[in-house]
């Protein structure tokens, strides 16, 4: 649940985006007989990430917002790069986002029905078999400011075209030997219209169909059919796709099929986070992260095992707005979100990350009491828990200073400190190792200020968290920072490789002492670490052996690290 003023702010303070003034004149006209019918058209040849959000956020959100449906439908034309890992992990990231889709579809479901529109443009002249190879074709495109160069296989009779594509289907070229192109025109100035391809050979053995095909369509040839196969009626895309709309309108003009149209909105960019699945899939099997879950990935599951809520990120995606121009958004926006929510929900714990033992010469040997502690501020229905006190503990190294200057409000000798939900202590001798290393504190608690209060009104201005060492969980606890050093990861000099900004120091991992409640925590449940910052449990937790990522800090403190 997120901060209520900051969400009604922000939803007061909306107005409509363009997408949906389309579709409110769309109902308004009775366009589509008022129907709103979205699709999500992923390929499944790598991990969503958090760009990916954005469109199913927007894909599935307008069509809730206007009473309309929509699909999840699997842009499978590719199958060198296609693994049905990849499409289990996109339904679990799109229903994980709190969403349910109408119809579950793939374009290999299309591929008899496209094979026969294939057909059917050879027939009106409108397509041909080329035997050009890839080079020449590429070649004789021609460039931006010069015309392509006809196919000497251009006007090749429509029955031979029939019948080469038949054979093609059936088995009889090898890769590369001949491809279906549309004939357009070679001088268009729009290079995409410059007689696309619209199949090609690969004798590869595809996830669902198997070996049944060895022609495979291009996805400007498959993507419009497929909407219009669906009848989807708003089919939205990111900007750089708006070049492409006119081969999208032009495929489903020519073949006089159901009118989807295309409409754009720009991309999610942002700052530090690298949003190219090839080279996320690089970092992956060249095993810079530890897999397409990695909490440093910006991938759906990344962010999920790291300990972020699909609220939070629904939230961002609301504050991002829609756009028709490309912009970057800083990182730190995304992190505000996630601190909104958790901010409401998550329960507090103590953890000492860095601890300096303490001994409390005034409090009894062998005695343990057992101090209330608020589960939530920000939630009383959380009610409080027991915390466990006793004559050792453990407290952060940065709450202490033996030379402290002036307006350090922590510990340090001979100066007082409150305990969080226990005493007023004050420092009174450093113990040290041969080496000069402060290796323990011997401190005295003022017993009247039990609850963090004194009865005769002193004041205290500094308040820090700790742990019973007797009672504390040893942990693992992964400090996750961000993946790149450079806010464009691809901002690199001509000949330097786009991997020299990985942050070194991306992941530490140590030990740290937690209290006692935190023994039973699960997978994924998620905690604010007092002081120190949001945190959630890892999937590598066993039995007796918990280990937890930080999820964020408590504000953003990498701005002032960087110098931005």
């Amino acid at each position: 649940m997120l901060s209520e003023n900051l969400r009604n702010e922000s939803l007061e303070e909306k107005s409509k985006n363009f997408l949906e003034e389309i579709i409110e004149e769309d109902i308004r006209t009775g366009k589509h007989a008022g129907r709103v019918l979205t699709r999500f058209p992923p390929e499944p040849n790598g991990y969503l990430h958090i760009g990916h959000a954005k469109s199913i956020c927007l894909n599935f959100g307008l069509a809730q917002r206007y009473g309309g449906k929509t699909n999840l439908r699997f842009d499978d034309t590719n199958p060198t790069k296609e693994d049905v890992e990849y499409v289990d992990s996109i339904k679990e990231d799109v229903h994980w986002l709190g969403f349910d889709w109408a119809g579950e579809y793939y374009a290999s479901d299309y591929f008899e029905q496209l094979y026969e529109w294939a057909i059917v443009l050879i027939k009106k002249g409108l397509a041909y078999v080329d035997d050009q190879t890839q080079e020449e074709i590429r070649t004789t495109r021609g460039t931006v400011n010069q015309a392509g160069k006809d196919s000497p296989w251009r006007n090749r009779s429509v029955d031979e075209n029939v019948d080469l594509f038949k054979r093609m289907r059936n088995g009889e070229f090898k890769d590369g030997e001949k491809v279906l192109r549309a004939k357009v025109d070679m001088a268009h100035p729009n290079m995409l219209l410059r007689d696309p391809i619209l199949y090609r050979i690969i004798h590869t053995e595809h996830h669902r169909t198997g070996d049944k095909w060895c022609i495979y369509p291009m996805y400007d040839y498959a993507h419009g059919q497929s909407d219009s196969i669906e009848k989807i009626t708003h089919s939205i895309c990111t900007l750089e796709f708006d070049v492409h709309r006119p081969l999208y309108d032009w495929f489903i003009e020519k073949l006089e099929i159901f009118p989807s149209h295309q409409y754009e909105f720009a991309r999610l960019n942002m700052t530090y986070t690298m949003m190219s699945k090839r080279k996320l899939l690089q970092l992956v099997q060249e095993k810079v992260v530890m897999g397409w879950d990695d909490p440093r990935m910006p991938t759906i599951c990344g962010l999920r095992r790291r300990g972020y809520t699909p609220e939070a990120i629904r939230f961002f995606t609301e504050k991002v707005g829609i756009a028709k121009r490309d912009n970057v958004i800083d990182l730190s926006l995304l992190e505000f979100c996630l601190r909104e929510d958790l901010n409401r929900r998550a329960p507090r714990r103590m953890a000492v990350l860095n601890p300096l033992k303490v001994v409390i010469t005034n409090y009894p040997d062998g005695q343990v009491e057992q101090l209330e502690a608020v589960n939530n501020p920000e939630d009383e229905s959380a009610g409080k828990r027991l915390v466990p006190f006793s004559k050792e503990l453990y407290i952060e190294q940065e709450d202490f200073m033996e030379n402290p200057p002036k307006k350090f409000f922590r510990l340090a000798p001979g100066q007082e400190v409150r305990l969080r939900y226990a005493y007023f202590m004050r420092c009174n001798e450093v113990i040290k190792d041969s080496a000069g290393n402060i290796t323990e504190l011997r401190c005295t608690i003022d017993p009247a200020s039990k609850g963090g209060n004194s009865p005769d009104g002193r004041k205290v201005q500094g308040t820090i968290h700790w742990v019973s060492a007797q009672q504390a969980i040893k942990t693992e606890v992964r400090l996750f920072d961000r993946l790149f050093t450079k806010a464009n990861p691809d901002d690199v000099a001509e000949g330097e490789d786009w991997k020299s900004s990985i942050n070194p120091d991306s992941l530490k991992v140590i030990e740290a002492y937690l209290e006692p409640a935190l023994a039973e925590a699960k997978s994924l449940d998620k905690f604010q670490f007092e002081r120190m910052g949001y945190f959630s449990v890892d999937y590598d937790s066993k039995p007796g052996k918990l280990v937890f990522n930080r999820t964020t800090t408590l504000k953003d403190t990498w701005a002032k690290i960087s110098g931005q």
